[in-house]
């Protein structure tokens, strides 16, 4: 069989040592069709970005790329435009067949932290390897805001799979004619297209643009900063917006998504062809993200966007990225937003939950 393991086989994999971490998993880091990873103890300041490659440890490119350590033990910061590599308190040993996806959950993007997981021998960000045995790092470049970490934050995730579990074209169809994905026409292409709100139903705010110069971020702090301080309001009365070079913007898809309860799903981005910008995927939607059934009636996807090198026109409707649909092994026995703490359930344009609604 083939699929996305859901909470209740995590839960076995980490009795049976599969996934295992120093302190041990707080049943909290499970999440419905993920596990939440936990940053360890000290962060190493590295001059770029890099990869472990072949027949390579990340502790060996350590060696190469190291320009020093940051004791996280009583809180440190790390700093806006730095690049850090963080072990991770999990580790793995999966067993043969059994791959992984990891990517930043979605407080994360909102804040422009650009968070990716790397292993040993790893080839590429945010892949682990069918029947991948060793250690998981974070690599962490704050884009926007410097953030204050300490050991224990979870800012990214995995999700665990068997086989290939991909929903495609006539399958996502078949699925959304069962259960309604979006609340209006479905635009399936590789994928189910969403596209970008820049007319709401009231008013003119449309989004958020991240301020050049401001404080940092306590990643601890819920609910705490005021939003005019990190935050220009992004206004638009005629459907459109004009993105600037190395901005960073968070919008909302005019679509509202419905994750059904057998399934999961992950955001990707549209063809780099439709414009010079890109549209950030920070997270995972777990089953029932939107779902009635989990509390939900649909839920808007909130956008992360960076533009390139040039101003581009952004119009009302254009569709800027796609959601891939993945089965689930089994139905998972906990839901999104259905009794555990969702921050994201039912929402509309909603910045990070750091900030003050």
């Amino acid at each position: 069989m083939a699929g996305v393991i859901p909470n209740q086989l995590l839960q076995r994999m980490i009795t049976d040592g599969s996934i295992a971490a120093d302190p041990a998993i707080d049943p909290a880091q499970i999440q419905p069709a993920s596990l939440d990873l936990r940053l360890g103890t000290v962060a190493y300041r590295v001059r770029a970005s890099f990869l472990a490659g072949h027949g390579r440890t990340v502790g060996e490119r350590l060696a190469d790329f190291e320009m020093h350590r940051v004791d996280l033990s009583h809180g440190a910061v790390l700093e806006k435009g730095a690049v850090y590599v963080v072990p991770l308190m999990e580790r793995l040993a999966l067993p043969a067949g059994t791959s992984a996806v990891a990517n930043a959950k979605s407080s994360t993007g909102r804040l422009d932290l650009l968070t990716r997981t790397i292993t040993d021998g790893g080839t590429e960000f945010d892949r682990v390897t069918d029947g991948y045995t060793g250690p998981l790092y974070a690599e962490i470049c704050p884009r926007s805001f410097s953030v204050l970490v300490r050991p224990g934050m979870r800012l990214n995730q995995i999700r665990f799979g068997t086989g290939p579990a991909t929903l495609d074209d006539t399958e996502l169809a078949t699925l959304h004619a069962q259960t309604p994905l979006v609340d209006g026409p479905a635009v399936i292409d590789d994928g189910l297209g969403f596209s970008v709100d820049l007319r709401p139903a009231r008013g003119t705010l449309v989004g958020y643009r991240a301020k050049p110069h401001t404080g940092l971020i306590d990643l601890d702090r819920i609910g705490h900063y005021a939003p005019a301080d990190y935050w220009e309001e992004v206004h638009s009365d005629n459907g459109q917006i004009i993105l600037d070079p190395g901005a960073f913007y968070i919008l909302v898809s005019r679509e509202a998504v419905t994750i059904p309860p057998d399934y999961a799903a992950e955001m990707a981005p549209f063809l780099a062809m439709v414009g010079e910008f890109r549209v950030h995927y920070a997270g995972f939607f777990d089953p029932g993200f939107g779902h009635a059934t989990a509390g939900g009636a649909g839920s808007r996807g909130v956008l992360e966007v960076r533009c390139h090198e040039a101003p581009f026109v952004l119009e009302h409707g254009q569709i800027v990225g796609r959601l891939i649909y993945e089965r689930m092994l089994e139905p998972p026995t906990q839901l999104y937003g259905a009794g555990i703490a969702s921050n994201y359930q039912g929402q509309g344009l909603k910045l990070s939950k750091h900030f003050a609604a």
